[in-house]
């Protein structure tokens, strides 16, 4: 007997609202970052640590959602997801350093079960449309960050909120995706071959996939084409800043490098499952991504050109990244084992994206040398993408 759901609109509609939620929770953070720190009287630095700290838990949490879905079901792990992630954007709306902490850590958190349940929840229901429901996964991701990306300081400006309250205003967005899966997880039938193939044994549910070199590209590519995501969302919009443009041009320019990874979101996986290497996609995406960060250190004045680049590049990178994960492995099982051990070590390796280029900017005082970081980091994913497209499977 097939474990594979049927193709319908309301699933595919839950799986775009959950997935809308992965991203703004972190990137609003960054039109507001100027704002913030000024209140607090917090450095770059701790600016950087600031928006590191939820990528630093999408890594913590990775390895432990395939075992919270094995005990709870895939189903109800999101919606309890969801919960923590509105929980998350209420501790924000509290006054002070330590809540803004804690509820960052909390989105944090939220976020990393989600990268991870989402891929597996695909490959388990859709296994034969894997291309297409990861394109509209990933679209989703680099959705929700544009709108994130592109309204925050409007919302800010058209309300009069301070950055607490905006912020706070996305948690609307987590209470909807929340209310979608109530019912989901209360019909879910628990975690009773939620994840398992037929005749599958839960040695075969567990097997590790730490010692494979395939595995391996995988995770280097999803971490470094998280470093340099969540780096740019994290501090695009001081560099512009920092070039005389206006906290709302550099808002605007993060909205449009999310909103062209959208384009690159949807048709990279499309092309990528059709494809027995995925290989020369790979190095496309890379060479998108380099073009448009050597094109901000060696021309910023043909901005807009190098932003659209950089995004389609981006959400390019980052749907390849989840389509592997599936394409990798023969099932649900260890398309989350994987999913898990390439969010971890990823995540953790994307971390140092944020906190690296606050840090590199404090120490020099330009966003030259943070930029070079970051095309140091994109010729590392064009490697691990070439090793990571090989037509095998992770054993």
């Amino acid at each position: 007997m097939s474990l594979r759901r049927p193709l319908g609109a309301g699933a595919v509609l839950a799986i775009v609202l959950a997935a809308l939620n992965l991203r703004p929770g972190v990137v609003a953070v960054s039109p507001l970052l100027g704002e913030i720190l000024a209140e607090e009287g917090l450095s770059a630095t701790a600016g950087g640590v600031l928006t590191t700290l939820p990528v630093l838990c999408f890594g913590i949490l990775a390895p432990v959602a395939p075992g919270l879905a094995r005990r709870v079901g895939l189903e109800r792990a999101l919606f309890g997801s969801l919960v923590l992630l509105c929980l998350g954007f209420a501790l924000r709306l509290v006054p002070g350093i330590a809540p803004l902490l804690v509820g960052t850590l909390a989105v944090g958190s939220a976020i990393g079960l989600g990268n991870v349940l989402l891929p597996a929840l695909i490959k388990r229901d859709f296994a034969d449309r894997v291309g297409l429901m990861t394109g509209l996964y990933s679209m989703a991701l680099s959705g929700g960050a544009a709108l994130a990306a592109g309204l925050t300081v409007p919302i800010a400006t058209a309300t009069g909120m301070d950055w607490r309250a905006t912020l706070g205003s996305w948690g609307l967005l987590a209470v909807l995706g929340a209310v979608v899966w109530a019912p989901r997880a209360l019909r879910s039938a628990g975690p009773v071959g939620t994840l398992r193939p037929p005749g599958a044994t839960p040695a075969d549910a567990v097997r590790s996939v730490w010692r494979s070199p395939l595995a391996w590209a995988v995770t280097v590519l999803m971490g470094t084409q998280s470093l340099s995501f969540y780096a740019v969302n994290a501090w695009l919009p001081e560099i512009f800043v920092a070039s005389g443009r206006s906290i709302a041009v550099g808002g605007w320019m993060l909205a449009l490098t999310n909103l062209l990874g959208i384009v690159g979101s949807f048709v990279t996986p499309v092309l990528a499952g059709r494809l027995r290497r995925q290989r020369a996609l790979g190095v496309v995406i890379v060479a998108l991504i380099l073009t448009g960060l050597l094109g901000l250190l060696l021309a910023p004045g043909a901005a807009v050109l190098w932003v659209v680049l950089l995004g389609l590049g981006q959400g390019g990178g980052i749907s390849l990244a989840l389509t592997l994960m599936a394409l990798r492995t023969e099932n649900a099982a260890r398309t989350s084992e994987l999913s898990g051990m390439a969010q971890s070590a990823g995540y953790v390796l994307a971390a140092c994206g944020p906190l690296g280029l606050g840090v590199a900017h404090d120490a020099t005082g330009s966003w030259t040398a943070p930029l070079v970081l970051l095309v140091v980091a994109s010729l590392v994913q064009g490697v691990a993408a070439w090793f990571a497209g090989r037509d095998e499977i992770v054993r």
